[in-house]
């Protein structure tokens, strides 16, 4: 069994086949997948889209490029569906310095929103950092004790300390796959076996075999097998192992 523990399967450019990429996902061995929201209209698209499908797990958050202007009425429809007993972790959230969509002061005070719900539901929450390591690790630090993962860990071992000394789990998409990408892939063998998480970030992302194309949750496979490479691993024994985390983190069935 794998996991894809961050996966954006409602995106407009799965309507026409989305039911095939499902299907290829199971049939590469990717049993369960997150469906992450970004904003209040995605996150209720993931729920509709999980409900009645086995092994799809919805979310609800805001992203940091969404941050923007986003008001109490905005907030407490996330709230509500993260109150919910399908609902697995509290995000997308985090901060995003690199292309900036939104102010940072925005970005913070949501993050600090999301930080605070996840401590109140007990839910762990999803992170998103790009560019932003010293803001993330301050702002994370005020929220010692919540639960959650450093999605799409795109850092090297400098970086990486930090997160697992506040308890979080770490997980690695495509990125990790790419040529030059050396100091990611020295990361990916440094994170204890206990915190390691494997994600698509679909559509985004893909690795390196379909770089530049749609990425989909059945090539998570290709990104197992090469943290697997780096770590020295059977992969079988690291499928079962960040499924284990993944059930553990997000209490999957």
């Amino acid at each position: 069994m794998i996991t894809d523990t961050h996966s954006h399967i409602f995106w407009k450019n799965f309507d026409e086949d989305r039911a095939q990429v499902i299907e290829r996902a199971r049939e590469a061995g990717v049993a369960r997948m997150l469906v992450v929201g970004t904003d209040l209209e995605t996150s209720r698209q993931c729920f509709d889209l999980c409900e009645g499908q086995a092994g799809l797990f919805p979310t609800a958050g805001i992203h940091p490029h969404d941050a923007q202007d986003v008001g109490d009425e905005v907030l407490g429809q996330i709230e509500e569906l993260c109150r919910t007993q399908a609902c697995v972790a509290v995000g997308e959230t985090g901060l995003d310095y690199f292309k900036e969509y939104s102010p940072r002061v925005d970005q913070r005070r949501l993050f600090r929103w999301h930080l605070q719900l996840a401590r109140e539901l007990d839910k762990p929450v999803i992170v998103h950092c790009r560019d932003a390591h010293q803001d993330t690790v301050a702002l994370l630090n005020e929220a010692r004790g919540v639960r959650g993962v450093m999605h799409c860990y795109t850092m090297g071992v400098e970086e990486l300390q930090p997160y697992l000394d506040l308890g979080l789990y770490i997980s690695f998409s495509g990125v990790v796959t790419y040529p030059k990408n050396e100091a990611n892939r020295e990361a990916a063998a440094k994170v204890p076996k206990d915190r390691l998480l494997v994600e698509t970030d679909c559509p985004f992302l893909a690795p390196q075999s379909q770089r530049g194309r749609r990425n989909e949750p059945a090539l998570v496979a290709e990104t197992l097998k090469r943290v697997a490479e780096i770590r020295g691993a059977a992969l079988e024994e690291l499928a079962l192992a960040t499924s284990e985390n993944a059930a553990r983190l997000f209490g999957l069935d």
